[in-house]
């Protein structure tokens, strides 16, 4: 599968939610509560993978981005109480930057595995911001140990003119047209402006990696570091530097955590979304735009986890003829096996669907989860990576 036939599954199952709630009777699915929630989640996802993609394009393989966010959320909850939501923004990300260079001193300058070192900082980070609460929050009114007192949220926005045009088109009951007029409602309402910000730093990854002359050294890196060592260009110096941005954007996205999606710093704020960006590197191959696409559907998976049964229910519908479709073009390729593999499956999901008892709970909680184990299966044969990620440069190696 290419990198644009991601987009395009993206495109075809936004399509398909105006017919899937209908057929599910899961109106819920095209809400712009949903549509809103999707964005809040999707950005601190979005900002844990670029975070990724920086440290892997580099050469880097970073696992410890969990941890960066954990410490770039207390750092953000921490500066918040004192200076405001901006001046909180500014802490996760300081926070993350020297979560990240101690990444970076742990695998380069002590050469600790990679995979260990992130391992390492992810548990590590647990202890520490418990610690720091327990000498700070603990001691003020509203806080604890495992939570800070409530912080002052980042202001948000609406698109000027959207209630007067999409308004009357969402209370219309027009087939298909007003499911979409909810979903634009929930896009560009009440739009937190640090959810602005996360977006824009897709364009920015984007052309700095592709235009600039530190994003060709960044992918010089990590194709083939001895070659730009031989340049003159320091591989130790630019997986500091990409290693420090990594740091940045999870930090960044930690703190997007506290002041954005809710008010708050709490323990467990978190729940593995370091994990979840990293997983949206795979699905995006390893770029800004598949990055987004990835977080965009874990994080509609994500705010589906806080709604109600049907409109997962609903996804059933939509994967199954989704999985359908995909064995029909496995097949043109040439790669029955796998066609048959993708049918069988999605004709089973189609059957729960009819004729299946209500999804479970449990399920809808999970579901984030389920999705990116199934994303990075389906995904496992399109992807190319940085021929360097996780290798060890030594100059005496060579």
């Amino acid at each position: 599968m290419t990198r644009f036939s991601w987009w395009w599954v993206l495109v075809v199952v936004a399509l398909a939610l105006p017919v899937a709630a209908y057929l599910a009777d899961a109106p819920d699915l095209t809400s712009a509560g949903l549509a809103g929630a999707t964005l809040r989640f999707s950005v601190p996802i979005l900002l844990a993978g670029l975070g990724g993609l920086w440290a892997e394009r580099s050469g880097t393989l970073n696992l410890g981005l969990d941890g960066m966010m954990i410490i770039g959320g207390w750092t953000g909850a921490f500066v918040g109480l004192q200076y405001g939501p901006w001046a909180a923004l500014v802490g996760g990300v300081v926070g993350g930057v020297l979560t990240g260079l101690l990444h970076a001193v742990i695998t380069l300058a002590w050469g600790v595995d990679q995979a260990i070192a992130g391992i390492v900082i992810n548990m590590a980070a647990l202890g520490v911001v418990r610690f720091l609460s327990s000498i700070t929050f603990a001691q003020q009114d509203g806080g604890s140990i495992s939570q800070s007192p409530t912080l002052e949220p980042v202001p948000t926005v609406t698109l000027p003119g959207a209630s007067w045009l999409l308004d009357p088109v969402a209370d219309a009951g027009l087939p298909f047209l007003s499911a979409w007029a909810r979903i634009l409602t929930g896009l560009v309402t009440d739009v937190s402006v640090a959810t602005i910000i996360g977006l824009l730093l897709v364009p920015v990854t984007w052309w700095t990696l592709a235009h600039s002359r530190f994003g060709l050294h960044v992918r010089a890196c990590g194709e083939n570091p001895s070659a730009a060592d031989s340049l003159g260009v320091s591989p130790y110096r630019i997986r500091y530097q990409s290693q420090a941005i990594s740091g940045a954007l999870a930090g960044l996205g930690g703190a997007y955590l506290v002041v954005a999606a809710s008010s708050v710093y709490r323990e467990g704020q978190v729940a593995g979304r370091g994990f979840i960006g990293l997983a949206t590197v795979l699905f995006g191959n390893w770029t800004p735009g598949g990055v987004l696409g990835g977080s965009l559907l874990f994080g509609f998976t994500d705010a589906l986890s806080t709604r109600q049964a049907a409109s997962v229910s609903a996804l059933l519908l939509i994967g199954g003829v989704a999985l359908a479709l995909r064995a029909l073009s496995l097949l043109r390729q040439g790669r029955g096996s796998e066609a048959w593999g993708n049918l069988v499956v999605g004709l089973a999901v189609l059957i729960w669907f009819v004729w299946g008892p209500p999804v479970p709970r449990e399920l809808v909680v999970v579901a984030p989860y389920l999705t990116t184990l199934l994303v990075l299966v389906v995904a496992r044969q399109a992807l190319r990576p940085p021929a360097a990620v996780g290798i060890a440069y030594r100059r005496s190696d060579e």
